[in-house]
């Protein structure tokens, strides 16, 4: 199955003319698909959803996402153009699909409108990798985000992510690594290549927990993750040790980078 396909289908189904565009992002843009990564994709609108609307496309995502059904997990984010055009922080999304809350919707509850400071990164994203899959180019769609603004996307999702740090290790390590990295760089680039950049930055007893959760990105699915009891009692120190460089980076780096090249 294609499942941006599907998506597509799925979106124009429900959305109708208030499908504007739909547009690729993450993984796929940014070098290519890991064992585990999720197929990302922004849906564009016209108008909000009402529930109706919010339930069918919910309905239509649930069997065509997760490895359950054999395939990749999809997210799905639905914002409303003038949310996103002119920028201004933080914008509303209205419906976020994501496997890792598939549970509270087979549970009964239905996306919700949003404030989604994370639109500041997957804005970048779309615009880079310029990957429209229904609709026009997105750079006719999308106004450029200000760096000061991806700052702080990214700051405002490091107590997120370290809510998760024991249920999802990897990521949360991949994820405050490419924190840092973006805050450094200006650039926001794949997982593996941010921890390649950090892993330089590391003591030495550090650097085996950052580089393992790096080959789990790059070989291994989620069910096939371990940690054993020598490196997953060292995350907490490399935890706080990319935190003391993403202070110390966030703190002046709005105004000194060179842009958000991804």
């Amino acid at each position: 199955m294609d499942q941006t396909r599907e998506v597509v289908r799925l979106a124009e189904a429900v959305l109708g003319d208030d499908l504007v565009g739909a547009y690729l992002h993450g993984s796929a843009v940014l070098g290519g698909w890991r064992p585990a990564s999720d197929v990302d994709v922004l849906l564009v609108t016209r108008g909000g959803m009402d529930e109706g609307r919010q339930r069918a496309l919910l309905a239509g995502l649930l069997p065509v996402s997760g490895s359950r059904h054999g395939l990749r997990p999809l997210e799905v984010t639905v914002v409303v153009r003038s949310q996103l055009r002119p920028w201004r922080y933080a914008p509303e999304g209205d419906f976020l699909y994501g496997e890792w809350l598939r549970d509270t919707y087979e549970a009964g509850l239905v996306p919700r409108p949003q404030r989604m400071p994370d639109l500041a990164l997957t804005v970048g994203m779309v615009l880079a990798g310029d990957r429209p899959l229904a609709g026009p180019a997105p750079a006719r769609v999308l106004d450029e985000v200000p760096y000061a603004d991806v700052v702080r996307a990214c700051l405002e999702g490091v107590p997120g992510l370290l809510d998760g740090v024991e249920e999802d290790t990897r990521n949360v390590l991949l994820t405050l690594a490419r924190v840092w990295y973006t805050l450094a760089t200006g650039r926001v680039g794949r997982k593996d290549a941010a921890a390649d950049w950090v892993l330089r930055r590391l003591p030495p007893a550090l650097r085996p927990v950052l580089g393992h959760a790096r080959h789990l990105y790059l070989h291994c699915g989620y069910d096939e993750e371990t940690w054993d009891a020598e490196l997953r009692a060292r995350v907490p120190a490399l935890v706080a040790y990319v935190l003391a460089g993403i202070e110390s980076t966030g703190a002046g780096g709005a105004g000194t980078t060179e842009g958000t090249r991804r």
